[in-house]
């Protein structure tokens, strides 16, 4: 593989995560030479987890590659447009259209299961032990699992219908990781969207969690995103 031609990489972590979850990929990230960073999202609202992208955006001293998992593909679809950015990898992520409602587009493809999982408590939610350890992250091994289960991310019961303003995909060059085992967002909606927005895409025989159980395949990715 080529020398990578963008040095700075930020990585945005979804729902029930935090920045942890990215460990293993930046270490691998690391070795290969790139200046790595994971942003840490309030996950409170499409506007704080901009905010928190920019922040960390701001501190890159040059072109910089926009990474984000699961819900974060909906904050890198509107945070990407900052002009240090220059390309966007998707894993396993949402990616909306400008203004589009994602809830009735992903309601076009099978429900996954753990959408039953959600537990409400005081206007944020979470999932569910039970949930996590099968259907967020079932190829990770349980004792891990139950450590991420630990360190999850709560979020806004209002975060998952939050509409972007621009869609930084149509504009920069992207690439897509897809999930074939997934059990939090259906790997269908994920084809859908990788190939809407013309992605580099591979396939990763994963749960939702592939930069946890497949770090090298995602880093490997981002690399060749990183040496295009």
């Amino acid at each position: 593989m080529p020398a990578p031609a963008v040095r700075n990489v930020v990585l945005v972590h979804g729902a029930y995560a935090d920045g942890s979850c990215w460990s293993d990929v930046i270490a691998l990230l690391q070795r290969a030479g790139l200046r790595a960073t994971a942003v840490q999202n309030p996950l409170t609202s499409l506007a704080d987890d901009v905010a928190a992208t920019q922040r960390i955006l701001a501190l890159q001293d040059g072109p910089t590659l926009l990474v984000g998992h699961s819900w974060a593909g909906t904050v890198i679809s509107e945070a990407g447009v900052d002009p240090k950015v220059v390309g966007l990898v998707y894993v396993a992520a949402r990616a909306p259209d400008a203004g589009e409602d994602y809830g009735a587009l992903a309601a076009k493809f099978p429900t996954p299961p753990a959408s039953a999982g959600l537990v409400k408590s005081g206007g944020f939610a979470q999932l569910s032990e039970e949930a996590f350890l099968r259907d967020f992250a079932g190829d990770v091994p349980v004792e891990k699992a139950r450590v991420l289960y630990a360190l999850q991310g709560r979020i806004a019961e209002t975060l998952f219908a939050s509409r972007t303003t621009v869609a930084a995909w149509r504009s920069k060059p992207s690439w897509y990781a897809v999930s074939t085992q997934d059990r939090t967002t259906s790997p269908e909606l994920q084809r859908f969207v990788a190939a809407r927005m013309k992605a580099k895409t591979i396939e990763v025989a994963s749960s939702h969690v592939s930069l946890i159980s497949h770090p090298r395949e995602i880093s490997e990715l981002i690399l060749e995103a990183a040496s295009r």
